[in-house]
């Protein structure tokens, strides 16, 4: 694991988020750089690290295909350990991440992680690889086991909106669309959403998840004039982009 990468806002946190990459891109790529500044404006701390296989790349200059993704569970949890010595307590611990990275995340969150882990917050889930609907990786997500918050393209790739809505994910889990985004929720040239929007959707959407899992007022989060007017939930919630990235 990479040291953490930090993002942090003006104001007191009112949260702070661990974020890991997706399959094929660091964790300092235009998406994830994006949004931790989106996500900071709300009031959210992210702390970015690498998985060890994108480390090597980054210091080797080699690429190489992403090991199974239940392969890097314990270098997520040890991702946990180290944003909680640096972060300490004072604010609510969220894990994630983007695609793959956000499914590790969802793996590493079971009953045996630590109970400082408040909640779960995916970028885009890969519910499957592109052209490929057979098999959804929904298991990881029906077990999680406490609250998980999915930001999901309504087009995307991995799963877009009519075949999310159709699997049964459990009661812990929140599904929330972003207006007619990609994987990396990007939207078409004709679509009045852009991707700027989109990105601070679901970043005002993730600080109001927060909020609710603290209890606290949710002002100044997900605000009507961020929130896209179709965007909706499969569940009622718990008490230019960069290259789509390859999904193992």
């Amino acid at each position: 694991m990479t040291d953490l990468l930090w993002t942090r806002p003006e104001t007191a946190p009112r949260a702070t988020l661990l974020l890991a990459h997706g399959a094929g891109a660091a964790m300092d790529s235009a998406f994830m750089t994006r949004l931790a500044e989106a996500l900071a404006a709300e009031a959210i701390a992210v702390a970015r690290f690498e998985f060890p296989y994108m480390a090597e790349r980054r210091s080797t200059g080699r690429r190489r295909p992403p090991p199974k993704a239940e392969t890097l569970v314990d270098a997520y949890r040890a991702a946990i350990e180290a944003v909680r010595a640096e972060a300490g307590s004072a604010a609510p611990l969220l894990i994630g991440g983007k695609s793959m990275g956000g499914r590790v995340a969802v793996m590493a969150a079971g009953p045996d992680v630590t109970d400082a882990v408040a909640g779960v917050v995916v970028f885009g889930y890969p519910f499957h690889p592109p052209a490929d609907e057979t098999n959804p990786r929904v298991a990881p997500l029906a077990a999680v086991g406490r609250p998980t918050l999915v930001l999901q393209g309504e087009r995307d790739e991995f799963g877009d909106r009519a075949e999310v809505e159709s699997y049964a994910l459990g009661d812990a889990v929140t599904v929330t669309f972003v207006e007619d985004g990609s994987h990396d929720f990007g939207p078409r040239g004709s679509s009045p959403a852009t991707l700027k929007g989109n990105i601070r959707f679901a970043a005002a959407e993730t600080a109001a998840f927060a909020a609710r899992l603290a209890g606290a007022p949710q002002a100044g989060a997900a605000d009507s004039a961020a929130r896209p007017a179709d965007a909706a939930a499969t569940a009622p919630p718990p008490a230019a982009p960069p290259p789509t990235e390859p999904c193992p």
